[in-house]
């Protein structure tokens, strides 16, 4: 046993602990981890300011210095206005902000982040990320941070890139890229399947963008790379050609694929895709829309009030058969909201909704029969098995025995479960969790989806998956998908985007046009890699 003296920094005198114990106290007392999940380091019931405090309290900070970096941490996160706010009632960004605060409101010299951005918008995301930089740089504090998002990981100084338990390489993030030397070749075609099959023949990373094609091409001479996808695609007309480098999610696939860790081009769509509802067990008096309907889902003026706060303030929006679209915005823009009023779970206070030819205000079983719905916080039940999960969804859709197991098979292949039936939902891999979660969306055969962040948290591996399905249900089968996401690249594979904020549509239009506009607007982005030219350039900026 060891006796701690009275003036140690971090333990109550006249305690005695064990060697070992000693040395994790102090270590602990270095260390600032915030943990994986909004909030999941906080007190919900509590305060912004009392959180703050209590962690203070259990990190032994005396009081003086309490003041001081409360203030200044406060300051820094914009939080300062919402010190008395209970912690529940916050949004995603600022959540994670203060949790953020209290990791580091005893000064450790190492923080660990576990995935600390998943569920925050772009905009809350931005200022997290500027927040750490400066008190990094200023603390001389040193990181250690997860992320599934391949855009977050050029932000470090250093990566190792890891898949199932192994590294595969380590080192700065310009370094890796030129791990798998190449180039993107994008392009445009009218005939889109048809190209991306001809594409998939020749190269082993092909993905569907909205309306365009991205390949990966190794070889790093641009003009090159292009002539060959030229040659590939030999009588298809294709049109808007770009090419540029790689960026680091493009070669991490690269690297999985040579070390033969997936497979070129995923098979998880070698499923066929669902048939369309094929129109029976329809409500006496319902209207089921021909084949020839032109609006698959239709919001004209959705108004939704909670008392004096208007959450959706005049929405409209239509989305076509056949049409990825999505719904981005801020955390609290109005985005789930919206999607609870169509698809009949939350009545609107005002404006009107049809959804699959179904008035939302007075069909809401006939819509709940017709759609696919992945919500944000509960899919799928954990604690029963894949197939346990499947067959309950299929039972809530009123499927019969041969239909029940006929879909099971379906959707084992789609979402790439075969061999994973007996293993409970909860202990899945996000990837297939998510996949599983569209597939019993899917199991009753819908003719529109509803995907609330559904690759939140999910790699890149099973977000391209997740993607590479979702563009053959549009395409293939005029499958109609509404989806929300708070990550812009996932949002250049909508057809069609609705920018919401404070409960509004703000912007309407395709991720070529929204992005055209706000370069003739604010002019063009530029990337700045050489960290000696900012005293020189701040002065410039506006």
């Amino acid at each position: 046993m060891r006796t701690v003296s009275a003036d140690s920094p971090l333990i109550a005198p006249e305690i005695t602990f064990e060697p070992e114990v000693l040395v994790i106290w102090k270590i602990k007392g270095r260390l600032g981890l915030m943990p994986q999940g909004l909030g999941q380091n906080l007190y919900g019931d509590l305060s912004v300011e009392e959180n703050i405090d209590f962690f203070a309290r259990v990190r032994l900070v005396s009081a003086k210095e309490l003041a001081e970096r409360k203030q200044r941490l406060l300051t820094m996160t914009r939080l300062d206005e919402f010190r008395s706010r209970p912690m529940k009632q916050l949004s995603g960004g600022m959540k994670q902000k203060l949790g953020l605060v209290c990791t580091l409101i005893h000064e450790p010299e190492l923080i660990i982040l576990d995935e600390p951005t998943t569920g925050v918008d772009p905009v809350s995301r931005r200022d997290f990320w500027a927040i750490l930089a400066s008190l990094l740089h200023e603390r001389g504090i040193t990181a250690l941070i997860s992320t599934a998002y391949m855009d977050e990981a050029t932000r470090f100084q250093r990566l190792s890139v890891m898949f199932e338990g192994r590294a595969l390489a380590e080192g700065e993030p310009d370094a890796i890229v030129r791990l798998v030397p190449g180039t993107m070749v994008a392009l445009q075609s009218e005939r889109q399947s048809e190209a991306l099959v001809r594409l998939k023949q020749s190269y082993p990373q092909v993905d569907a963008y909205g309306t365009w094609i991205k390949v990966f091409v190794e070889n790093p001479d641009a003009a090159g790379a292009r002539g060959e996808v030229e040659k590939a695609l030999a009588g298809i007309p294709s049109r808007d050609w770009q090419t540029s480098e790689p960026e680091l999610e493009d070669v991490f696939i690269a690297l999985l694929r040579k070390k033969n860790l997936v497979a070129a081009n995923s098979d998880a769509t070698a499923a066929p895709t669902p048939s369309a509802h094929n129109g029976t067990d329809i409500e006496p008096g319902i209207h089921e829309p021909a084949q020839a309907e032109t609006i698959a889902i239709e919001a004209k003026g959705l108004v939704r009030a909670f008392g004096e706060f208007r959450a959706v303030d005049d929405v409209s929006f239509r989305v076509p058969p056949g049409e990825i679209f999505g719904l981005l915005g801020a955390n609290g823009a109005g985005k789930t909201t919206v999607i609870k009023m169509l698809t009949g779970i939350l009545p609107p206070t005002g404006g009107e909704g049809r959804v699959a030819g179904a008035d939302m205000r007075s069909a809401g079983q006939a819509i709940k029969e017709r759609i696919g719905y992945m919500s944000q916080a509960f899919s799928l039940y954990l604690d029963l098995t894949v197939r346990e999960n499947i067959r309950l969804y299929a039972g809530i859709y009123g499927l019969n025995r041969p239909e029940s197991t006929e879909r099971l098979a379906w959707v084992l292949a789609m979402a790439g479960l075969v061999g994973h039936e007996k293993e409970l939902a909860g202990s899945l891999p996000m990837g297939l969790r998510q996949r599983l979660a569209l597939g019993c969306a899917l199991v009753h055969r819908p003719r529109i989806l509803f995907l609330d962040e559904p690759t939140s948290g999910v790699d890149p591996v099973g977000r391209r998956r997740f993607w590479e399905i979702l563009f053959r249900l549009s395409r293939e089968d005029g499958v109609a998908i509404l989806v929300t996401t708070h990550y812009m690249g996932e949002a250049e594979h909508c057809d069609h985007l609705a920018l919401m904020f404070a409960g509004r549509v703000v912007a309407d239009a395709s991720p070529a046009v929204m992005k055209a506009e706000v370069e003739a607007e604010a002019g063009h982005l530029f990337e700045i890699t050489d960290i000696q030219c900012f005293s020189w350039l701040r002065p410039r900026m506006k």
